[in-house]
Parts: C-alpha cells; sequence; structure tokens
C-alpha cells in the first residue's frame, strides 16, 4: 500500500512540474520569454483593451500576439497571432477567399482600407501547452505567413 501512495504521490508531484512549465495565456511574460529563447524580438504591450500583447516579427513582416478570453487583462485562455499588411492598391476579396479555401490554421479578411489582415487562433486553456507544442505554433504561423506573403505578392 506504500508502494501505491508513493506512486501516486511521485505521479501527482511529475503531472503539476509539467504542467507548471507549459506555456499558458495567463502569463503573458513567460510567453515572451519562449518567443525570445526561439530567436524572435518580443515585447511584452497592452492593447487598447488593457490586455496583454506580443509585438515581433519574422521574415520581414511585424506580427502581434494578442490575448484573449481575459478578465481585467489577467487570467487569458487564448491568444490570436495576427499580421496586418498596408499595400499601396489593397487586396481583393477573392484572393483573400483563395486562401481562406485552401489553408486550415489561419484566417484572412480586408481591412476597411481593403489591405489584408491574416490571423490564427489558438486555445490555451488553463493548462496551455507543451513548450515544444507552442514551438509548433509558432513554426506554424511563421510558414503561413510566409506563405500568405507569397499569395498577397508582399
Amino acid at each position: 500500500m506504500k508502494n501505491l501512495a508513493l506512486s501516486v504521490v511521485l505521479f501527482v508531484g511529475a503531472a503539476l512540474q509539467a504542467a507548471a512549465q507549459n506555456i499558458i495565456a495567463e502569463n503573458p511574460t513567460q510567453m515572451a520569454d519562449a518567443l525570445r529563447n526561439f530567436g524572435y524580438r518580443a515585447e511584452l504591450l497592452k492593447d487598447d483593451g488593457g490586455d496583454p500583447k506580443i509585438s515581433s516579427s519574422t521574415g520581414g513582416a511585424n506580427f502581434s500576439i494578442f490575448f484573449y478570453g481575459c478578465t481585467n487583462g489577467q487570467n487569458c485562455d487564448a491568444i490570436s497571432f495576427s499580421a496586418a499588411f498596408d499595400l499601396d492598391t489593397g487586396s481583393t476579396l477573392e484572393l483573400m477567399n483563395t486562401w481562406n479555401q485552401k489553408k486550415r490554421y489561419t484566417k484572412a479578411y480586408l481591412d476597411d482600407e481593403i489591405d489584408p489582415i491574416i490571423e490564427m487562433d489558438v486555445f490555451l486553456g488553463s493548462g496551455g501547452v507543451s513548450i515544444d507544442n507552442f514551438r509548433i505554433w509558432v513554426d506554424t504561423w511563421e510558414r503561413a505567413l510566409g506563405d500568405f506573403k507569397q499569395h498577397i505578392d508582399f
């Protein structure tokens, strides 16, 4: 019986330690640090509503990570990668629709000046995701952003 109790304690301890290392939307500083460790610039800011926001860039394109599901700027449970492109002649709805029909994890649309915006939402919940899983999301975003730049001829 002692061995069973010890096994349960060790298992719970290991599970708690693993969860503590997860990337969570409740900790924007941890997320910014993870991005820096991946080699990205990561400036922690606040959006217009007072929620956290990370400003970064990759491949010559600026992007932001917005935090959602927050209560008074804290306890967030989701993020959204977002990049906007200011094009001289704007873009077209057809080009955005083509992107949306062919891509799985991102969505694209036009702003009020017909400039393209691309976004990728990631729900992290209260447990977050492992650092390896977060890295996969960042890599997915970087590939999508590069593909999108080609798609809109940026």
